[in-house]
């Protein structure tokens, strides 16, 4: 027997071992049901808190059982769930359309209140759970937020919010072991769900055209929820067109013409209580181009612009990966969306702070730092100046990139990276290195 065989064989039982050892620690704190945590963010452009609004026990856990406590430090914020005894049992890292509009001119002078809400798998004994902020001067986090649980707590509802059908479009697997994407109808009568199950299937193979997704395929499941509208088609507040609509999809968020969102998340996580998922996507049904994408939020985009195809994977890499803009000559809404002394979390930007802890072992050694934006370094991996919505000091990975503009049809190499091991950690597979 060679040593190569012998490590191998080591290798597969420590995996076995391994994957078994996080088994058993998820049945011995959770059970495979879903705990969904309904908040209120609100406050301005100078502080926020955070408010409790309810807790729903729902069908099923879609999400990883071996990889509970997320591996990136990704996110404006995160939640965590301790025992009583202090051990951290889960976390994740989010972002949220309050967050943006904390950055806008609108909340220098005017507070409100975004409903917000976070999943978890439903915990067997009494746990607190705890959400922090980003500090932007510091990069620190900070606690906006703490509460206990207790599953047997008789306030948990168990009602069902509403009771679309789901189709399965693709399955490959249990849910903890796959990415399940949950594809959600907005704007969709009842007389247009034959509509809708086309578009979903038809967004579905953009996904699949696009690499590292092709390649991932086998690892993913896709779900499409038929949440029926009483009008066709989102409100477009700018030309006095309002819509009785199941997410209350809009236009003119923040005042920007293209940026299409629902602001209402919790409305989302209701229309999808009773389906496994890791990432929402909206499919909003109109011709007129937007959209918008939030990491660990929801993604959400036009369904018939000749462009729809290019901006679901832009999109979809905000919600999923936490992927960046790399544009910076688009309008957008903020102010100083980011501190350029402060490194920021987004996998695919740096302002060089700590560019050690970003895409630096992807370089070539004569790729100088920063990279010229010249035809010679098209294919280069390398260090653009102009990304984040600003043109001087936050830089990006790629000349172009899915993230960029839709010229091109691929991602550059670091957001592939990126969303490769986002796709990994679902799916159980992620080897996390200390």
């Amino acid at each position: 027997m060679t040593f190569n065989f012998q490590l191998s064989i080591f290798a597969a039982l420590w995996l076995l071992l391994g994957q078994g050892v996080f088994a058993q620690t998820f049945h011995t704190h959770f059970d495979t049901t879903r705990l969904r945590v309904d908040l209120i963010f609100a406050g301005n452009a100078e502080q926020q808190s955070v408010y409790f609004a309810g807790l729903h026990k729902e069908p099923q856990w879609g999400g990883s059982q071996t990889n509970l406590i997320e591996p990136f430090d990704y996110g404006e914020y995160c939640y965590k769930v301790f025992s009583t005894e202090n051990q951290l049992l889960f976390s994740r890292g989010f972002s949220s359309l309050f967050y943006e509009w904390r950055t806008t001119e609108e909340a220098q002078n005017l507070s409100r209140a975004h409903p917000f809400s976070l999943v978890l798998p439903m915990p067997k004994q009494e746990v607190r759970l705890e959400i922090y902020e980003r500090v932007k001067k510091t990069n620190e986090w900070r606690r906006l937020f703490t509460t206990g649980i207790h599953p047997s707590d008789r306030q948990i509802k168990q009602d069902a919010p509403a009771n679309f059908a789901v189709n399965t479009l693709l399955h490959h697997g249990h849910p903890s072991q796959k990415v399940d994407v949950a594809f959600l109808a907005e704007g969709y009568t009842a007389g247009e769900m034959e509509k809708f199950r086309a578009d979903a299937a038809r967004f579905m193979d953009y996904l699949f055209a696009v690499e590292p997704f092709a390649t991932h395929r086998s690892d993913f499941n896709i779900w499409a929820v038929e949440a029926v509208s009483e009008e066709s088609g989102p409100d477009i507040p700018h030309e006095g067109i309002w819509k009785n609509t199941a997410a209350d999809a809009s236009f003119y968020t923040f005042r920007i013409d293209r940026y299409l969102t629902a602001p209402n998340h919790t409305r989302l996580c209701e229309l999808a209580w009773n389906t496994p998922y890791d990432i929402l996507y909206v499919l909003v049904n109109t011709a007129k181009y937007g959209g918008g994408g939030v990491y660990n939020f929801y993604g959400l985009s036009m369904s018939d612009h000749p462009l729809a195809k290019d901006v679901f994977p832009h999109e979809f890499g905000h919600a999923f990966a936490g992927l960046g803009d790399e544009y910076y000559t688009s309008e957008v809404a903020y102010l100083d969306f980011y501190d350029l002394e402060i490194e920021p979390w987004e996998p695919n930007l740096t302002t060089l702070v700590d560019f050690d802890k970003k895409w630096r072992g992807l370089l070539d050694k004569d790729t100088p730092i920063p990279t010229p934006d010249t035809a010679g370094y098209a294919y280069t991996v390398g260090v653009f100046e102009g990304g984040g919505y600003t043109g001087k000091g936050v830089y990006r990975p790629a000349l172009d990139c899915r993230m960029k503009s839709n010229a091109t049809k691929s991602f550059c190499p670091v957001c592939h990276h990126a969303l490769e091991k986002m796709i990994e950690m679902y799916c159980g597979k992620l080897k996390i290195e200390n």
